[in-house]
């Protein structure tokens, strides 16, 4: 999944990340008490703020448990087994899915 966030912010607001995830807030909270990967910031209101490398961690966690079929309990177990060999597959994928992107709007300007 291609995921389009402005890349100079530091923090991005629980409704921002559900946006581009297509999902609602409340699956985002959910993965936030049931994942330790996600450790978002709370500003003075209580408001989750995820960073960057919170974001990294969405990515893998949806790609897991939505594209993949896995449970739960078995991204839980994925994730704490190979979390390096994961991350790096990971960033490959999505490096390929940026390129796909650029190519499919090359195609269409054609």
């Amino acid at each position: 999944m291609h995921i389009e966030l402005s890349k100079d912010k530091r923090y991005y607001s629980i409704g921002e990340v559900a946006k581009a995830f297509h999902v609602n807030t409340s699956l985002i909270r959910f993965w936030d008490s049931e994942f330790d990967v996600l450790k978002p910031r709370k500003n003075a209101k209580g408001n989750r703020m995820f960073t960057p490398e919170d974001i990294t961690n969405l990515q893998l966690i949806y790609h897991l448990v939505k594209e993949r079929g896995f449970t739960l309990e078995g991204a839980k177990i994925h994730l704490k087994e190979g979390q390096k060999k994961i991350l790096n597959n990971f960033d490959i994928i999505k490096k390929l899915e940026t390129i796909r992107v650029e190519l499919i709007n090359i195609k269409n300007e054609l």
